[in-house]
């Protein structure tokens, strides 16, 4: 379906979760975030991180570590709790939490009942209101203890990490899961309320050919997964040790990579899901297709969210804050989190002051990226409109007057597009992944 231009998915790009990118980030001093949330107002997100996993896998370039040493996953999670107190003690009256993310690793490395306590926590010392609650989760690790968990605290939206049903590719990767152990998994979500159920697959995996692409996505519809996030594998092992486990020679090339993509996307918009962004689809009844076809869809640390605050707050450790005028992240290290956290200080080590500049390079890459066209400033538009001539010569987008849009055959070229506009590229480029 689409065209290959290989010239123009040559340079790295960034998957812009947010503008300008954590690679960006330079040491901050946390009086900054602190100014930042006693200024929030409205509706505001909360995001969790749980940087644990009962088994590690190979691809993954998550902030996580084993769950293997229960010491130090509860001196994590109590710091946690401070870190909850600290951030709701700043917070005014009226922000209102619309929106709680657990993520991870995997939140359900740790035990059920210190779930319930962070959930329980998060009622204590925040202001909630009509909260939608949504977490990732590890299915090998998943049972019924947690599923009850789920429900009680009224979790509605689940992100399970698939990635493949291809056995030699899940060997290849690390992380071997039986279907009948995802079956088990989707019935007690669903028994527990969960209405929302996401699958994350990924295409450019080891050992991975087209076959093997086209069985997940056939199984993963035959599922009924509510929403699909079909991501390409990034093989960075200089940023990420453990995926030097992975032998670079079983990776498909760039050009099969590309197949895959537009196979992905062919097969899934072709059996009723809608098509979000660039790698996300959706049926049509969930709320992430209804805010991608009325022009509401968003982009945060988190990808793409029909999440309409400005505001999101993290809490863990390497979790990002963003506000309008500053992205913050919190220390990495855990041991480092533990320490800022349990002493009842905020633990942003890291982040960036958003210039009105950034602020208007990042709406138009969010809006290429959400709605596939963007208002230009007469300056920038006069500024890109050489660097966009290949786009627009091959038929990829339009150029008129202030208006960029991305057409159809433009879209795996999308992120490419929104890297004309980042001021930041030209530092980012050794540490980021290919377009496709």
């Amino acid at each position: 379906m689409w065209p290959y231009f290989p010239e123009l998915l040559e340079t790295p790009v960034p998957r812009y979760t947010s503008y300008p990118t954590a690679a960006d980030f330079g040491p901050i001093e946390t009086v900054s975030l602190a100014q930042a949330i006693a200024g929030a107002s409205g509706d505001i997100s909360l995001y969790l991180h749980i940087p644990f996993c009962e088994k590690i896998c190979y691809y993954c370039g998550c902030n996580t570590g084993a769950a293997n040493k229960r010491l130090r996953v509860m001196s994590y999670l109590a710091a946690l709790h401070n870190e909850i107190e600290t951030v709701a003690s700043l917070l005014p009256r009226d922000a209102r939490v619309r929106r709680v993310a657990f993520g991870g690793g995997s939140p359900n490395a740790i035990r059920a009942r210190e779930f319930v306590d962070l959930v329980d926590a998060i009622h204590r010392n925040f202001w909630l209101e009509e909260t939608e609650w949504s977490i990732e989760l590890d299915p090998r690790s998943f049972d019924s203890v947690f599923a009850s968990a789920i429900e009680n605290a009224g979790i509605t939206r689940a992100s399970m990490g698939v990635q493949t049903f291809s056995a030699h590719c899940q060997e290849a990767i690390g992380r071997v899961q039986g279907d009948a152990l995802i079956c088990r998994s989707i019935d007690m979500l669903r028994s527990a309320g969960v209405k929302s159920l996401n699958f994350d697959l990924m295409y450019g995996l080891p050992k991975q050919t087209e076959e093997d692409l086209a069985d997940s996505l056939s199984y993963t519809r035959l599922l009924g997964a509510d929403r699909i996030a079909v991501f390409g594998y990034a093989h960075v092992p200089h940023l990420v040790p453990r995926q030097k486990m992975i032998d670079p020679n079983a990776l498909p090339g760039s050009k099969e990579r590309f197949n895959m993509a537009a196979q992905a996307y062919d097969y899934l918009v072709s059996h009723g899901y809608e098509a979000v962004g660039f790698d996300h689809f959706a049926l049509p009844h969930d709320s992430m297709a209804k805010a991608a076809r009325d022009g509401t869809l968003w982009r945060n640390f988190q990808g793409f969210t029909d999440d309409q605050s400005e505001v999101l707050i993290g809490l863990g450790a390497s979790s990002i804050s963003g506000f309008s005028g500053l992205l913050a992240q919190n220390e990495k290290n855990s041991g480092g989190y533990r320490t800022m956290a349990s002493q009842g200080r905020l633990t942003a080590s890291h982040g960036i002051v958003r210039t009105s500049e950034d602020q208007l390079r990042g709406r138009i890459i969010t809006e290429l990226l959400c709605q596939g066209k963007s208002q230009l400033s007469p300056c920038l538009r006069a500024k890109h409109k050489g660097s966009l001539e290949p786009f627009v010569s091959r038929g990829l987008a339009v150029l008129e007057e202030c208006e960029l849009t991305i057409l159809p055959d433009g879209l795996p070229y999308a992120r490419v597009m929104a890297l004309l506009f980042d001021s930041f590229r030209h530092s980012t480029a050794k540490a980021i992944s290919s377009a496709i």
